[in-house]
């Protein structure tokens, strides 16, 4: 059972990121609440941590890059970052971070979008929340082990996209994120890299561990959350995808995410 002992961040101005960083790792305590509001558009620069990091959207959408793939967490969505891997991150939005640092922890070797649940929710933000007040160590100590056991239970969400090592398919991944199109069809891929239809279903899966249209439909939901979360009209958003019509994308929306472009966002900004 991990103490109850927990440090805040200190009011460091953003260019002292490295600094921050420093800071945590030196910290003894095994669990840390951070909360940081950060601005649109601020760059977080390439770092990693000695502990499982749980960054969880309170509002806002952010960008988290790795070497082997990007993760969006939008409103209401936490990512499990492993202890270890490098990760930079770009802020959509505005947005308001809450922060987990966990010094043992095993569920991932790989990023993971988790869906805050109420329970958890509510958990974080009474850590983050008594930061300037006196608590008892039992109260602390529950929320923080009751917290850790409620982590294991957080659904997962198909937010990750996979990138190729492959430098050429990687550039067409990349190519495709700029204008994703519902349409694009594997011929054409493969005629691009110069090899067959087969060949290429096997080379896609095997560089991203699933197929091109699993990632072909990822790709376009993931492109499409920034704008719908920006107010942008999501029948805008859908044609631009690619698709038919509305009921067409909101369909594939609701089947990897659960619910309604309409709703998704808005009923998980707080």
């Amino acid at each position: 059972m991990l103490q109850s002992d927990r440090h805040y961040l200190p009011d460091l101005p953003d260019a002292d990121h490295f600094r921050n960083l420093e800071w945590i790792e030196k910290a003894n305590a095994p669990v840390l609440a951070i909360g940081r509001d950060y601005g649109r558009g601020l760059i977080v620069p390439l770092h990693s941590h000695t502990r499982t990091q749980l960054w969880w959207a309170r509002s806002g959408v952010v960008l988290v890059h790795t070497a082997d793939g990007r993760w969006m967490i939008p409103p209401g969505h936490a990512l499990l970052i492993p202890a270890g891997m490098e990760h930079s991150a770009e802020m959509v939005s505005d947005v308001r971070m809450h922060s987990i640092y966990i010094a043992a922890m095993s569920r991932a070797r790989r990023p993971l979008v988790l869906e805050i649940s109420a329970l958890a929710g509510s958990l974080i933000d009474e850590l983050i929340r008594i930061e300037n007040e006196t608590s008892s160590e039992r109260r602390e100590q529950l929320i923080t082990d009751l917290l850790l056991e409620e982590i294991p239970r957080l659904a997962e969400r198909p937010l990750g996209l996979p990138f190729p090592q492959d430098r050429g398919l990687a550039g067409l991944c990349r190519k495709f994120l700029e204008a994703p199109s519902a349409g694009a069809n594997i011929d054409q891929w493969a005629d691009s890299l110069g090899i067959s239809r087969r060949s290429f279903t096997r080379f896609f899966r095997r560089e991203t561990g699933i197929s091109f249209v699993t990632w072909r439909q990822q790709a376009c939901i993931f492109a499409s959350l920034p704008r719908i979360a920006d107010g942008e009209p999501i029948t805008t958003v859908a044609l631009d995808a690619g698709y038919e019509n509305v009921a067409a994308f909101t369909t594939m929306f609701r089947r990897m995410l659960g619910a309604p472009p309409s709703l998704y966002l808005r009923g998980r900004d707080v």
